[in-house]
């Protein structure tokens, strides 16, 4: 069974940055693509970054620019570096597959301030 333990959340002034980690065990970690999600206070879960087996990566228009999906396939982490983050970046995040096959973690809490 897959199990995801994101962290790096935190309180951050806008303009701020901060680091997310997503450890993932229980797959085969290195063959999969994976995303980062995010939902904001009364929306929907969305993806925001992805990132393929081989490196490949795409963004929201929403954070391209500003955000930096990478992974350690040595650690079984999948990073995000949230730069210059805006109060509407505030939500939970969360790490998965990027279809969203496996169950949810319980995310990291990102609040950025005015």
């Amino acid at each position: 069974q897959v199990q995801l333990v994101e962290s790096g959340g935190g309180l951050v002034q806008a303009g701020g940055s901060l680091r997310l980690s997503c450890v993932i065990s229980g797959s085969i970690f290195s063959i999969y693509a994976l995303g980062w999600y995010r939902q904001a206070p009364g929306k929907q879960r969305e993806l925001i970054a992805d990132i393929t087996s081989g490196r490949r990566t795409n963004y929201a228009d929403s954070v391209k620019g500003r955000f930096t999906i990478s992974r350690d396939n040595g650690k079984n982490t999948v990073y995000l570096q949230m730069n210059s983050l805006k109060p509407e970046d505030t939500g939970n995040y969360y790490c998965n597959h990027k279809a969203a096959l496996w169950s949810w973690g319980q995310g990291t809490q990102v609040t950025v301030s005015s």
